[in-house]
């Protein structure tokens, strides 16, 4: 007997050093270059580099987390708080008494060409794939966008209905994609998360029998009128969606009322849409969704309207919100980030909460290399990074609680997408080597996702001077603090931060950077 007791206490020593070794985390990037302004980090089956669980040190002291252009990669560092002012050119205050909205959460999307990818690597390989993102050593994604049958990150075209005339649904069945893919991975990347994952679906397009135009492409809405039996049939496929993946124990926290409703109200459009004007949609969801959800056994499920461009705010909100037998049902507003340099926050979000208060607003899509102009993926571009940073603060100081991105994985060219739409992802998969790219803008989200917990609540921040620094900060449930500034200017910009309950903190910008700095308050 005495023989084994040391070799059990050695296997709890073996245990407990893994245990922190995985805790703190291993940071080292293993950067590749592949021409662009800035590096990936290459992951592969037994190695990936991870910023660890994050604890702050005690009150006095502060944390800070680097990326940068020249390459951090999420770098930690220590510093002590000052009782007094370093008498730096720029102040930031924050200001805890502003309080505005509070963090839901950030994540992305399954979609089944994100599945195919993370599936098309090895078991090994997957494992830290889903742990960079879904794990508490990983950055902490708690959303995860679901597409209701496909959309153009697919390799085929189907719906779960496509029986024509089946008004009852009673051939309604998962695809394969669902089956095979997407809820195995659901499942695992549920396990490895410490909170349960918030589930969000959106449909592209109801069966073509059920549409004027007899297809899922193109332009073409629901036939008849709200309140009418497609309209009723399709709420009733929402329905049969939640019943079907809460077989497999995935329940949905929210769904929207469709994706891009604009783009099926565009002639040739390419790939799968379903057109409703506002109007159209206020009526469905009062008619139709939304007493079908009610009556459901998933009542308590958000609605989200719009799911689509905020170019199309307030005026969307109006129409919707305004009518109480829609507004009852709808608990918040989805917002795609494409266009959003043509329009004002202010104007579009801002006016949005300000007439809509208890509608929260929530960031349902965005990629990059998805315009014409700057297609496609690219390895290492830290101005796509940049660009991620840039709209999360935006809409973040503009009262938006969470934001998504979308596929989760591609393959180098940007796919797999049946109608070539090719676009940009914060995670490259190379099947062939059997290896994952962390982008630039993997780090961008992580900046936001790993440190702004559920339940964080943003607060004022005031600058002592014009800046361009862009930052936003919040308070999280535990009282600690967190600071997130972008710099995308090409100068190094020192500044001071004023938080009056607890001292001043004496930091620097680099030059095309994202600082998160974040401390206790007792």
């Amino acid at each position: 007997m005495a023989l084994s007791l040391p070799s059990s206490v050695l296997l709890a020593l073996v245990f407990l050093t893994a245990e922190l070794t995985l805790s703190t985390g291993n940071n080292t990037c293993v950067a590749r270059n592949f021409g662009h302004d800035s590096v990936v980090c290459e992951c592969n089956s037994t190695y990936c580099d991870s910023v660890g669980s994050v604890t702050l040190p005690p009150l006095g002291h502060y944390s800070s987390y680097l990326t940068s252009m020249v390459g951090d990669r999420l770098e930690a560092g220590r510093g002590q708080v000052q009782v007094n002012s370093t008498g730096a050119g720029l102040r930031l205050t924050i200001v805890p008494y502003q309080k505005y909205q509070k963090i839901k959460g950030f994540g992305g999307a399954m979609t089944d060409a994100a599945a195919v990818n993370i599936l098309s690597l090895s078991a090994g390989a997957q494992d830290q794939l889903l742990r960079q993102y879904f794990s508490p050593e990983g950055i902490g994604y708690s959303v995860v966008r679901v597409p209701m049958a496909s959309c153009d990150f697919s390799t085929r075209l189907y719906t779960y209905a496509d029986t024509p005339g089946d008004y009852n649904l009673d051939n309604f069945t998962l695809a394969p994609e669902d089956i095979k893919m997407k809820i195995p991975l659901l499942q695992r990347a549920q396990a490895l998360s410490p909170r349960p994952l918030s589930l969000l679906a959106s449909a592209w397009s109801a069966p073509a029998w059920m549409k004027t135009n007899g297809a899922l492409i193109g332009k073409g809405s629901l036939k008849g009128q709200p309140g009418g039996k497609e309209h009723k049939t399709w709420a009733q496929y929402y329905i049969r969606f939640l019943e079907e993946y809460a077989k497999y124990n995935l329940t949905f926290w929210a769904l929207t009322t469709g994706n891009e409703p604009s783009a099926g109200q565009i002639t040739n459009y390419s790939f799968q849409a379903l057109g409703f004007t506002p109007e159209e949609q206020r009526d469905w969801v009062a008619l139709d969704l939304g007493p079908a959800l009610h009556a459901s056994s998933h009542p308590r499920t958000h609605v989200l309207l719009l799911d689509d461009s905020r170019l199309l705010l307030p005026h969307w909100a109006k129409v919707v919100l305004n009518d109480i037998h829609a507004g009852r049902y709808i608990h918040g507003v989805a917002v795609h980030w494409y266009m959003d340099s043509l329009v004002p926050a202010e104007i579009s979000l801002g006016v949005t909460h300000h007439l809509y208060p208890e509608y929260y607003l929530f960031g349902t899509e965005a990629c990059s290399g998805w315009s014409p102009l700057d297609r496609g993926v690219k390895l290492g571009s830290w101005d796509r990074a940049e660009q991620y940073a840039h709209d999360i603060i935006e809409d973040l100081n503009h009262y938006v609680v969470g934001w998504t991105d979308w596929n989760l994985a591609l393959d180098q060219t940007g796919g797999p997408n049946w109608v070539k739409n090719f676009v940009d992802s914060p995670v490259i998969v190379d099947a062939q080597r059997d290896v994952f790219y962390k982008q630039p803008n993997f780090y961008s989200m992580a900046h936001f996702s790993k440190f702004l917990w559920e339940g964080s609540q943003r607060v004022g921040v005031t600058a002592s001077r014009e800046t361009e620094l862009e930052y936003s900060a919040f308070i999280r449930p535990d009282g600690s603090v967190v600071l997130i500034i972008l710099n995308r200017s090409s100068s190094m910009i020192q500044f001071e931060v004023w938080h009056p309950a607890v001292g001043y903190i004496s930091s620097t910008a680099p030059a095309h950077s994202l600082l998160t700095l974040a401390w206790n308050t007792h």
